[in-house]
């Protein structure tokens, strides 16, 4: 009978919470900015009777980028100009992970922890996704000392930062030497119509030309070479304050500290911009208002 009885299905063994990840999704900021721009200037361009072939000059865009190429390996090692080029899609791409999902995350660990202690949470250090929140829980799951512990994040955390820092200053440094690659190119240019001067119609066309690569140089340095070093430091201090706050979460596991505190201290580094409140205008808060001006309290907005 033993044999012929059907066993019993054992229960699926529970599955590691993991984050609200959603990708990565485009930065609308940083496409509509250069959309604008570019709007912008070829939009005054063609009011001003001008056509886009008055721009579109190949030699100066090589002048000016393989120029600007060049001044930059030479300022830079060449394993941080390539990390720099990978991290344009930063610039181009937002992740969609967001402070709330991980704080979600981090309060079922830290409920998990308080009901059946910190070292059940090793299986569901497996699962995330995350590898630095993976790293601090590991740690503390191993049982390291709570000072080592956020040393040794808090060393990763500047490490980051210091890579983050020569990405952009390496899109900085292009938006430095493009302007003036661009006007080596506008030189260049007028060393070949000054050979020439005989013609003046084509002397005017030659220099006009000219001065394409200057509008190159400066035009690309100032609508994308320093706003992409900028937008690559802004996601460094995005990406640092979300490692903080995971540190400090972990911490609180480790310290044994209710979740409530835990989800408490953790919202500090996601709050909302404060709302305005709205002053009424009804005659009845106006009354109120004047009488406690004429008594010497201070007015309080009235909802």
């Amino acid at each position: 009978m033993a044999d012929t009885a059907a066993e019993k299905p054992k229960p699926a063994a529970a599955k590691p919470p993991k984050a609200n990840t959603t990708g990565r999704r485009p930065d609308l900021a940083t496409l509509s900015g250069i959309a604008v721009a570019l709007a912008g200037i070829i939009g005054g361009l063609l009011l001003e009777k001008g056509s886009l072939q008055d721009v579109a000059q190949g030699t100066a865009a090589m002048i000016v980028l393989g120029g600007t190429l060049g001044a930059v390996l030479v300022t830079n090692p060449l394993d941080t100009v390539l990390r720099a080029f990978r991290a344009l899609g930063d610039v181009f791409f937002e992740h969609g992970t967001g402070a709330s999902s991980t704080i979600d995350l981090i309060i079922q660990f830290a409920t998990k922890a308080r009901k059946n202690g910190i070292v059940s949470l090793e299986t569901d250090a497996a699962g995330i996704a995350d590898p630095f929140l993976k790293k601090a829980l590991n740690l503390a799951v191993d049982g390291t000392d709570l000072q080592e512990l956020r040393k040794m994040m808090d060393t990763d955390i500047a490490l980051s930062e210091q890579r983050a820092e020569a990405d952009a200053k390496v899109w900085e440094s292009a938006g430095g030497y493009a302007p003036t690659i661009g006007i080596i190119g506008a030189v260049m240019g007028l060393i070949q119509v000054m050979k020439h001067l005989e013609d003046i119609k084509e002397v005017g066309h030659g220099i006009a030309v000219a001065f394409v690569a200057t509008v190159y140089g400066v035009g690309s340095a100032n609508i994308f070479f320093l706003p992409a070093g900028n937008k690559l430091r802004a996601r460094m201090h995005q990406a640092t304050l979300m490692k903080e706050m995971v540190l400090e979460g972990i911490v609180g596991i480790v310290e044994g500290l209710n979740p409530t505190l835990i989800r408490m201290k953790l919202e500090a580094f996601n709050q909302p911009q404060p709302a305005k409140k709205k002053v009424s205008t009804s005659p009845k808060a106006k009354e109120a208002a004047s009488k406690s001006a004429a008594a010497g309290e201070p007015v309080s907005a009235v909802n």
